[in-house]
């Protein structure tokens, strides 16, 4: 934010005299030519759509719920496409069946997943379509560093 200051001129009357700028006025220009010349590419720019508080804590929340790891192996088997029930998940997760049901419920709440009760088994299935992407890039980032 520049300001305006103000120099007695030799006849006494005032003209306006432009301050230097300070380092948070930089323009678009001089921030992309700095950032260049430290070696920093700038991204071309992504149209984004801009969430609003609520939507942003209830996307936290989620994410929140899905950063365990038997949360996100249990995504990882239902993603296969085969229905699992809670003690299948259990066995696979190395978990006890109660564990399970708990983490099931909570990725339930975030409807990531359905629940389809055939006569007196209830299979868990994924319900959210991005979960997919999600895990596509949780698999990408840490799967050649972990595994």
């Amino acid at each position: 934010m520049s300001s305006i200051k103000k120099k007695k001129s030799s006849a006494g009357k005032t003209a306006p005299r432009a301050s230097r700028p300070s380092p948070g006025d930089r323009t678009e220009t001089q921030s992309a030519s700095s950032a260049n010349s430290i070696g920093i590419e700038r991204r071309k720019p992504v149209a984004r759509v801009v969430l609003q508080p609520a939507a942003l804590q209830q996307a936290a929340d989620c994410l929140r719920t899905l950063a365990h790891p038997h949360r996100l192996q249990m995504v990882q088997l239902l993603l296969s496409g085969e229905p699992f029930t809670v003690g299948e998940l259990a066995v696979r997760c190395g978990i006890s069946q109660p564990q399970a049901s708990d983490h099931l419920r909570l990725m339930q709440r975030c409807q990531f997943l359905n629940a389809v009760r055939h006569g007196r088994a209830v299979y868990y299935e994924i319900a959210e379509p991005h979960l997919e992407k999600i895990m596509t890039c949780i698999e990408n980032r840490f799967g050649a560093e972990c595994g």
